[in-house]
Formats: C-alpha cells, sequence, structure tokens
C-alpha cells in the first residue's frame, strides 16, 4: 500500500512572516491527518520560517530546486547540503517552470536528483507535456524521453527513494485539470516505464502523484484513481483552509 503524499509547492509567494503565520492556521487543521505524507515547498527564505515552525509536526518542508555541486563559485545557487541544514527534508526537481523559464533539461534533472540524494533530501522529480504534445498525440513518447533522460538513469537504489510528479504543463495555473481518467491513464503508463526499466516491484512501490490544478473540489475524485498517490499542489497550497483541505481529501 502506497502512502498518499500531499505536498504543497508555494513557487514565489510568501515572506518568512507570512510562512509562519500559514503555519499557525495550517498545523491545527491537519493535526489529525494520518496515513498520508504532508509536505510544503518553500522559498528558500522561506525555509527556516517554516522548519522552526513545524518541529514536531507531522508536515515536512522542502525546497523548490537545488544545484548539483556540493559548493563554488555559482552565484544565485543553493546546494544540497544548503538545503539540509536548513532542516528541509525534500526538493521538488526539473518543474515545467523551471524547465520553461531556466533552461532545465532532462540532463540536469538527473543530476539534480542525485545531488538530492547524496545530501539525504527525497527529490520530487517532475515529467510532464505540453499542450500541443498532448493534443498531436505524443503524451506518452514526451514522458518516455524525460524518464530515460531524466530518472532512468538512477540506480535502483535510488530510484527507490524518489517520488514522480506528474505534472501537465497544459494544466499548471490555468485551471484546467487532466479528467481522472486522463491523469490516471498517463499514471499508468508511466508506472509501466518504471517496470521497464526497474522492475515490477519498483513500480508497484513507486508513488506517482499528480501536479495540476489538483483543488479542494476535484482533489477526492483524482486520489480514488488507482495508479494516482497524491498531489503536487500550485495555488491551492499558498491558503491555510484550502490546502488543508486537500490533505483531509
Amino acid at each position: 500500500m502506497r502512502t498518499p503524499f500531499m505536498a504543497g509547492n508555494w513557487k514565489m509567494y510568501k515572506t518568512p512572516a507570512e510562512t509562519t503565520a500559514f503555519f499557525e492556521a495550517f498545523l491545527p487543521l491537519v493535526a489529525s491527518a494520518e496515513g498520508r505524507e504532508v509536505v510544503i515547498n518553500a522559498p528558500f527564505v522561506d525555509l527556516p520560517a517554516a522548519v522552526a515552525a513545524t518541529a514536531g509536526s507531522n508536515v515536512g518542508i522542502g525546497g523548490q530546486n537545488l544545484y548539483w555541486e556540493t559548493e563554488g563559485a555559482f552565484t544565485g545557487e543553493i546546494s544540497g547540503p544548503m538545503l539540509a541544514a536548513t532542516g528541509a527534508t525534500y526538493v521538488v526537481i526539473g518543474h515545467s517552470e523551471r524547465r520553461q523559464y531556466f533552461g532545465e533539461t532532462d540532463a540536469t534533472v538527473l543530476k539534480r536528483t542525485v545531488a538530492a540524494l547524496a545530501a539525504g533530501l527525497t527529490p520530487i522529480v517532475c515529467v510532464g507535456e505540453l499542450l500541443e504534445e498532448r493534443e498531436s498525440g505524443r503524451t506518452n513518447d514526451v514522458l518516455q524521453t524525460q524518464f530515460d533522460g531524466g530518472i532512468a538513469g538512477l540506480t535502483p537504489e535510488q530510484f527507490a527513494k524518489i517520488v514522480i510528479a506528474y505534472e501537465p504543463v497544459w494544466a499548471i495555473g490555468t485551471g484546467k485539470t487532466a479528467t481522472p481518467e486522463v491523469a490516471g491513464e498517463t499514471h499508468k503508463a508511466i508506472r509501466a516505464m518504471v517496470a521497464g526499466k526497474f522492475g515490477a516491484d519498483a513500480a508497484a512501490a513507486v508513488r506517482i502523484v499528480y501536479g495540476g490544478s489538483v483543488k479542494p473540489n476535484n482533489v477526492k475524485e483524482l486520489m480514488a484513481v488507482e495508479d494516482i498517490d497524491g498531489g503536487l499542489v500550485g495555488g491551492a497550497s499558498l491558503e491555510p483552509a484550502s490546502f488543508a483541505a486537500i490533505v483531509n481529501f
């Protein structure tokens, strides 16, 4: 049985003071949530406040990116050991916005994933297709390419420690959501890719979460689908009551 994984991605929102205020409201709402893993991936500057606010709670904290070197002359970058030193235990890797705006590739996704694992972090590795790729029937080809270049290079031991997030780019921040049927079919296809590379047991164990306009009013339908193991939630994770409703689906 795969433990549901409900992760918020705050993107470029909230100051440290706003982070503290969020958790004051949020933690009581999810204090009794059992049988699920709950994570907030916050901006770098908010991580110390987030870790302090969630100490002793059932909520984990993660970053939204990291660089693959441990230190060096890489102005503006953050390393895995630096993230871990804040108390963060997760990190989002290869989000479509990183690919779109900051030149992330499948090759750099793999390097960042390996670096995250070396720092003791749990990587949430993102894959997903553009609207024109889905409309032209190339979804599985695109996902296979991303999987082969960004995930398949892991060892079986490394792979066992990651979470995969399927986030159709056309459904992020657009209000559009893949229907549960479409999302389920795509998750099933990704799980088949895992089976082909890492074996049936790995495919049965890996958590594949859905990220694409997950909201309180659609989370229950999505979570009812066999191959959907949770959500990577953007805008709906910025409000305590909204994200709590998703966590408590």
